[in-house]
């Protein structure tokens, strides 16, 4: 398997939408420039801030697409022609309604299931076949709130969902090495492992 060489958080772009639930993205995508020692700087071109880190001796881009959610493929079939990279070397990060607050699941492929920005790179790279990091938000149903879920995404988690989410990605902080390793398989179990600690 080929590694990870672009990693996209997706949100939403300003500060209205900073702390939300649609934003986890974001907030993951920040911790992993902090811990590959670099920064994100606007770079108009790819409709994204993009950082630049290396690792093993190989590059790595980082990219938040300053479109919103459902333009999100804008930056990442940019990013992919003018780098030439397959769509098995990127990773997207996301929020997820599937999951509750402190699960978090790594896959290759599948649907969009009604999530704006993954629909809209799915169509841009003409493949569903990128990697997906799934960062557990919770479902307003599941988390027994009587909210419409466009307005649950676009608020900000509850304090009790908030220990979870973070310890969610912390946990994906931690196999970032294994990814840019192109270790998926070890990279996944890692990760799962920690879901069933906590079930």
């Amino acid at each position: 398997m080929m590694p990870i060489r672009l990693i996209v958080g997706l949100g939403n772009p300003g500060p209205e939408y900073e702390m939300t639930r649609h934003n986890a993205g974001f907030w993951l995508a920040d911790h992993f420039a902090d811990d590959l020692h670099t920064r994100f700087t606007l770079e108009k071109p790819f409709f994204a801030e993009v950082a630049k880190a290396r690792h093993a001796g190989q590059a790595v881009l980082l990219a938040k697409p300053v479109t919103f959610m459902n333009r999100s493929g804008q930056a990442v079939g940019a990013l992919a022609r003018f780098y030439k990279l397959d769509p098995a070397e990127i990773l997207v990060l996301h929020d997820e309604l599937d999951l509750l607050p402190g699960a978090a699941k790594l896959k290759l492929g599948g649907g969009h299931a009604g999530h704006n920005g993954l629909r809209d790179i799915q169509s841009s790279l003409g493949t569903p076949n990128f990697w997906r990091l799934r960062l557990g938000i919770g479902h307003p149903r599941s988390l027994g709130l009587a909210q419409q879920v466009i307005g649950f995404v676009l608020h900000p988690p509850r304090k009790e969902d908030m220990p979870g989410i973070n310890e969610a990605i912390a946990r994906c902080r931690s196999i970032l090495p294994r990814l840019l390793d192109g270790e998926f398989d070890r990279a996944t179990e890692q990760l799962h492992q920690g879901n069933h600690a906590r079930a």
